[in-house]
């Protein structure tokens, strides 16, 4: 038995020193491993971002776009006529792309015509105008001549900041005579005829060009005239205006507006005369593509005396603005200076004192256009007017009545008509004419309103025949006015039918010719009693023009 266990042990052992031997040989030789498989590693795709961008959604809704365009039509408000004494508009005919030029000619009436313009800067941040013009005639009859000569320099500046600065300065001097002294044999030295009147000016102002970040526009300005005759009396006048507006949404908006006049006369040897108003303007606008409103009040101060005025205007119109409706109700206060009567009579007496017109208006009408040339409008108006400016013949003195005194009306009522019908194709032919039809009732002072037009009829023509060639015709007619005799009745002057006619054609590059006829009916009419107008006459010359920019 132990024999058996011992060849069991001793076999075993035999076994592992064989096994021990052979796993020493194998590991003294080189290891590989041999694998064979068609799986191939592939990274797998990273998440991107999408970048297809959605297109936006369709809006159907219909633009609401609004024009502010000034009104080419009759403008409501009343004033007299233009009161020129004599017969006699020379004036360009063609309309200029040149920034600088000058005109000149000679006429019948040994008249002198010379008139310059010249531009500087380059009109968009910059610009200088000067401008200047002297016109002197001498009529058939003593002392029939007059004089005018003017000069005005203008500029602006716009500024990065959003502010446009404007300034201007001007003189201007008329010279004329009283030669209306009745009877004509009448003989009078030179100095006691002449009448001169000289005006200096200044003016500046500023604005923003946009609104600021609270919708708000401003645009305040600061004007001086001084006015001056040949006998020493002179006038100061300023007027400084500070409008201010501000946005509120897309249709509504609110002004505020505070106005200054102050004017002080000053005869020779005498004690000044001031005369001082100013007023306030507030009101709130509706604007929208149908409706204009503007609804507010005219607090005002005459010399202290106050006045409340209505500023109530409204236009209602269609779609396509073809057809508007407009009516209002409003006042203010018109300024009477030395200056101002002196513009619309140049044959008056200095006035000893100064009252300033109150003028209330209620009108309704309309404007439209009918196609693409031509044009209308109407209007019928109630004014009331206080403390109005008329002018009668000085017949207490010498008796000749050459000279005009200057008397108050304390009410009269106007009943008042306009129309106007135009038509116009680009800039190749245009008509415009107006009328103006003034009844005056309920005076309180004066038998009738002296020296006011009760009908005017204007017609200006403008056609161009071929691409150098230009016709201008002028149609001037109105009612005479109501003047005082020297036994005090009333008289009516006849009425007048001017016609002007003038043509211009280019001859070269930078010189055109022109020429103009002033009166051709060669009526002898009276704008204001005993001072009768020139009868036909003409000017022509040429017109040389530099710097040219189209």
């Amino acid at each position: 038995m132990e024999k058996q266990w011992y060849r069991i042990l001793l076999t075993g052992s035999i076994v592992l020193v064989a096994g021990y031997s052979v796993q020493a040989q194998k590991d003294s030789t080189k290891r590989s491993v041999e694998i064979t498989s068609a799986f191939k590693p592939v990274l797998r795709e990273s998440a991107k971002i999408n970048f297809n961008a959605s297109p936006p959604t369709a809006d159907t809704a219909k633009p609401r776009l609004q024009y502010d365009i000034p009104n080419p039509n009759l403008l409501f408000a009343y004033q007299p006529g233009s009161l020129k004494p004599l017969a006699l508009q020379v004036d360009s005919i063609a309309r200029w792309d040149n920034h600088n030029y000058i005109k000149a000619g000679f006429g019948s009436l040994k008249t002198p015509y010379v008139q310059a313009g010249f531009s500087f800067g380059d009109g968009n941040t910059a610009g200088i105008n000067i401008y200047a013009k002297h016109v002197a005639s001498e009529g058939k009859r003593d002392f029939q001549d007059f004089t005018n000569t003017q000069v005005r320099l203008s500029g602006f500046y716009k500024t990065a900041k959003n502010l446009e600065w404007t300034g201007s300065l001007g003189m201007r001097s008329d010279k004329t005579y009283k030669y209306g002294y009745q009877p004509e044999s009448l003989s009078f030295p030179n100095d006691s005829l002449r009448v001169n009147f000289q005006t200096f000016s200044g003016r500046v102002g500023v604005r923003n060009i946009n609104k600021t970040e609270f919708g708000l526009s401003y645009a305040p300005s600061i004007r001086i005239d001084v006015f001056s005759d040949q006998l020493k009396n002179s006038e100061s006048n300023t007027v400084v205006n500070l409008p201010l507006e501000k946005k509120i949404g897309k249709d509504f908006a609110v002004q505020l507006g505070l106005t200054f006049d102050l004017t002080r006369l000053s005869p020779k040897e005498k004690a000044a005369i001031n005369n001082t108003m100013y007023y306030l303007s507030p009101s709130v606008l509706y604007k929208s593509a149908k409706i204009n409103i503007q609804a507010g009040i005219r607090p005002s101060w005459d010399n202290k005396s106050f006045k409340m005025f209505p500023n109530i205007l409204a236009d209602v119109g269609t779609d396509d603005q073809r057809f508007t409706f407009q009516a209002g109700w409003t006042g203010y206060l018109r300024k009477t200076s030395y200056q101002y009567l002196a513009s619309q009579n140049p044959w008056l007496w200095m006035p000893g004192t100064l009252q300033n017109t109150r003028i209330e208006e209620r009108f309704a009408g309309f404007k439209g256009s009918v196609g693409d040339h031509f044009s209308y409008s109407a209007k019928v108006a109630f004014n009331k007017l206080n403390n109005q400016p008329l002018f009668i013949n000085d017949t207490s003195a010498s008796g000749d009545g050459k000279s005009f005194r200057v008397v108050n009306e304390r009410q009269v009522n106007v009943l008042n008509f306009g129309g106007e019908l135009g038509y116009n194709v680009e800039e190749k032919f245009s008509v415009i004419t107006s009328l103006s039809f003034n009844q005056y009732t309920g005076l309180k002072d004066n038998q009738k309103a002296w020296g006011l037009l009760p009908l005017e009829l204007n017609t200006a023509l403008r056609l161009q025949v071929i691409k150098d060639l230009w016709l201008k015709g002028d149609l001037f007619a109105w009612s005479g006015p109501q003047y005082l005799k020297k036994d005090g009745s009333n008289g009516k002057l006849k009425g007048a039918f001017d016609l002007n006619a003038g043509l211009e054609f280019k001859i070269t590059k930078n010189i055109n010719l022109w020429t103009q006829f002033n009166n051709i009916l060669n009526k002898e009419y009276q704008r204001w009693n005993q001072y009768p107008v020139y009868g036909f006459n003409f000017v022509g010359g040429i017109v040389f023009s530099f710097d040219q920019k189209n």
